[in-house]
């Protein structure tokens, strides 16, 4: 039996992980973090999940990790890299903030406006999307969970780039996130009157995400690649779909492009490749670790339009982290992730 802690348990992600590891055949939960709700139990923090048993928040520095094999942290970006830096040099550990995505700490400082600091754990750090990285995540020490609107992008674009298909110029990435997220914390934007039958773009141009999907694109690519990447807050509470439009290179066709997704996908338990005009639909993907993707013909013989649909706190967060661990310890890949989809 595999002991796990997870830090920073009192946000969405920490309770989609108690979630899905209460599930788990061959995990238990050992010990649960929580700065501003140290001494609350996990049944104050989260009524819903009642049911499980009780435990108690702790702050960091009150775990014993002696006998914990691995340690999921859903600390705030930037305050993860000091915390996993002092963590004890036996412990694997699955990172769901962006502290440890960017493989070049230039990008890094650049777009979090301040260095690195933990460089030694980042040289070793995989980036675990886990379709794309099997071999590199099952024998690292700290995988790096893609942020969920890199995955919701670079599921459908990645096989695409790798075939050669696709113009590395001019893709537009259009993606639409539920409010959770953004987080647990109070901010005004996110109050129901504020945020309710309203949609709003944000970070235009500049969210942090960017590089993320960059960086998988361009290492795919072999070469440099930009997008134009817009996201935008919904009057949900969970789901991301992402909307991208592409160019075929000259000579190949929205064919070509559904059989490098085919041969990519049709094998793969997460994966749905939508036919025909079916569509894919945050509702058909919710509390699940699934990633439907559409394929489409634009207006033009080379334009391309690419839909995925992911639960952007499961495929997007937690679940590709339980799913990053099942492949670190050779255990069934789905294990604990093929429960039936919360319905709407």
């Amino acid at each position: 039996m595999l002991n796990v802690a997870i830090l920073g348990a009192s946000g969405y992600t920490g309770a989609e992980l108690i979630r899905l590891l209460h599930l788990h055949p061959e995990v238990r939960i050992t010990a649960l973090s929580a700065e501003s709700q140290a001494g609350q139990t996990l049944h104050e923090t989260f009524p819903h999940l009642a049911q499980l048993p009780d435990m108690k928040l702790q702050r960091i520095e009150e775990i014993d990790f002696t006998e914990v094999g691995l340690v999921f942290c859903c600390l705030p970006h930037a305050t993860t890299q000091v915390v996993l830096a002092s963590l004890p040099a036996h412990l694997k550990i699955i990172d769901l903030s962006a502290d440890f995505r960017l493989r070049d700490p230039k990008v890094y400082e650049e777009w979090y406006g301040h260095p690195h600091h933990a460089l030694d754990l980042q040289r070793d750090a995989v980036y675990g999307l886990s379709e794309h990285a099997r071999a590199d995540v099952a024998s690292a020490r700290l995988v790096a969970n893609p942020g969920c609107y890199p995955t919701a992008s670079l599921l459908p674009l990645l096989p695409l780039i790798k075939d050669g298909l696709l113009s590395l110029e001019g893709i537009v990435i259009d993606a639409k996130s539920g409010v959770s997220g953004a987080g647990r914390s109070v901010k005004r934007n996110l109050l129901f009157t504020e945020l309710d039958e309203g949609m709003s773009a944000y970070s235009v141009g500049h969210h942090r995400h960017t590089p993320e999907i960059e960086q998988g694109l361009s290492a795919a690519a072999g070469q440099a690649v930009l997008v134009n990447f817009t996201p935008h807050l919904i009057p949900m509470k969970r789901g991301m779909i992402a909307t991208i439009y592409a160019t075929l290179v000259q000579g190949k066709t929205w064919q070509d492009a559904a059989t490098s997704l085919r041969n990519a996908y049709q094998n793969e338990p997460f994966i749905e490749l939508m036919a025909g005009q079916k569509f894919p639909s945050t509702h058909a993907v919710r509390g699940s670790n699934r990633c439907q993707i559409g394929l489409y013909r634009g207006r033009r013989p080379q334009d391309l339009i690419l839909v995925s649909a992911i639960d952007n706190l499961v495929k997007g967060a937690s679940g590709q982290a339980v799913q990053n661990m099942n492949l670190m310890y050779g255990w069934r890949e789905t294990l604990a992730l093929d429960a039936i989809p919360v319905y709407p």
